[in-house]
């Protein structure tokens, strides 16, 4: 197939679904890990089409929804300073602190840009010498090989103006604080096919083999979803716990060595907090010691903001498989769009927000 209609079409779509329906014979729990294929399901309403022995469940992958609270906070602290020039993509901007957020701040004269390339960042470091440009660097493996390389660039260019605060997020370990968790219910996982395209595949054969799940890379189209769900259904009935590739198109076993090396040379693993879930260690990545002066964190002196999370949000449990966003109490009452419990209900990622945005409110 070469177009991107054909990935949406109702027969092909059909065709895998009655096989999907002819292979299940016994209840499996699936997990897309990726919050663009959430949406895509909800979209399409691909959950409600399949057999009922399936039960898809939505994973940790939105990186802005799994940014810690006390980033955001950092984040603020530093965005409300007068000689700071704050830069973010656009679904940060609604992502709530403690209380407040980028746009609160924004609209107190705080000099908040939205941008969609850092290199947007860097450019505005070099027009305004006298301000301090900072980038808010999130999301996972997929976003870290050019947030990589426009801070490698600032210090060949010796902009010294630029820094940035680092909050990346791996996806293997957190597959694996999941699998390891006594409550986990997770029996395969639809692994983010743009997450593969950087990283390719080999890192997950070892989880596979450990814990015995299938793992199936998958896109984001109707039929990547559904052919993906079949390849997983299909090696859970054979009782095959293995790396199968849907994402042929895109996705290789080694990935892209060259994103791999710049990620690399500009940051190391560390242990990172997700945002509802808590500490996973060596699951983040940071600027390495040698490049600290980009370190917006450090630079501004902000490390010694902590936060808790607030009780009432669930985001948590949802974004681990246990719970889905309609079983919140506060689902669509006191969490909404227009004022959110956390960043699962404004993320154009975000679990509680496909329910919201595609109509699955009134379940409870």
């Amino acid at each position: 197939m070469k177009y991107l209609s054909e990935f949406r079409d109702p027969e092909l779509a059909k065709n895998l679904i009655e096989k999907i329906q002819n292979t299940v014979t016994q209840p499996w729990v699936i997990m897309e890990i990726c919050g663009g294929q959430t949406h895509s399901i909800m979209r399409h309403g691909i959950d409600q089409l399949l057999p009922e022995e399936i039960t898809l469940v939505h994973g940790p992958g939105c990186p802005v929804c799994v940014t810690p609270l006390e980033t955001i906070d950092r984040a603020l602290a530093i965005a409300a300073r007068e000689n700071v020039i704050f830069t973010s993509f656009g679904d940060m901007l609604r992502v709530p602190g403690s209380s407040d957020d980028l746009f609160r701040i924004k609209s107190r004269g705080g000099d908040v840009r939205m941008v969609y390339s850092p290199l947007e960042s860097l450019k505005l470091a070099r027009q305004n010498p006298d301000k301090e440009v900072v980038f808010l660097a999130v999301g996972f493996e997929t976003t870290a090989p050019g947030n990589a390389m426009a801070l490698k660039q600032a210090a060949a260019q010796g902009l010294t103006n630029f820094s940035q605060i680092v909050s990346h997020v791996l996806v293997p370990p957190a597959m694996e604080a999941i699998l390891s968790a006594p409550t986990n219910r997770v029996q395969g996982f639809l692994a983010a096919g743009h997450v593969c395209a950087i990283m390719g595949w080999e890192e997950y054969e070892p989880i596979a083999e450990k814990y015995g799940v299938p793992i199936v890379p998958t896109g984001f189209e109707p039929v990547d979803i559904l052919d993906g769900i079949l390849k997983t259904v299909e090696l859970l009935e054979s009782g095959n716990s293995e790396v199968a590739n849907q994402y042929l198109r895109a996705v290789t076993k080694q990935g892209n060595p060259a994103a791999q090396a710049v990620v690399d040379e500009v940051y190391e693993v560390c242990d990172r907090k997700w945002r509802g879930i808590g500490n996973i260690p060596m699951s983040g990545i940071r600027i390495r010691e040698e490049l600290a002066a980009f370190d917006a964190e450090k630079k501004f002196d902000v490390t010694g903001i902590t936060t808790e999370e607030p009780a009432q949000c669930i985001a948590g449990e949802i974004l681990q498989g246990l719970k889905k966003p309609d079983e919140c109490p506060a689902f669509d009452k006191e969490c909404t769009p227009m004022n959110p419990l956390g960043a699962t209900m404004v993320s154009s990622e975000g679990a509680c927000a496909a329910y919201h945005k595609y109509s699955r409110k009134g379940l409870l």
